[in-house]
């Protein structure tokens, strides 16, 4: 069995995927009455990081995203193809983790 995630056609107006995600983290913290959520993405490879922020640039199948990192971390952006995201979890922050989302203006 394949382990790629197949998407139909062009990987589609990414803004429009951003945009709605955004929402999903609104919706969520209302509905549950919290300041703040903490959104994770966990990538094919694996790999899972807890989102400062997430933007729909560069585009062309790609998007990109700011992971948390401790204060003495550099900055980083990550880009990466849509599909290579296997699932993105929208939860209560943890207080012993860093979190909070970002959400765009």
């Amino acid at each position: 069995m394949s382990t790629q995630i197949w998407t139909p056609g062009m990987a589609g107006p990414l803004d429009e995927f951003v945009a709605r995600v955004t929402r999903m983290v609104t919706v969520f913290t209302a509905e549950n009455g919290l300041d703040e959520a903490e959104v994770r993405i966990e990538l094919a490879d694996g790999s899972r990081h807890t989102l400062e922020s997430t933007t729909a640039e560069p585009g062309f199948g790609f998007f990109s995203f700011t992971p948390h990192g401790e204060d003495d971390d550099p900055p980083r952006r990550v880009i990466v193809p849509i599909g290579a995201v296997r699932s993105i979890e929208i939860s209560r922050p943890d207080p012993e983790r860093p979190f909070g989302f970002v959400l765009e203006p």
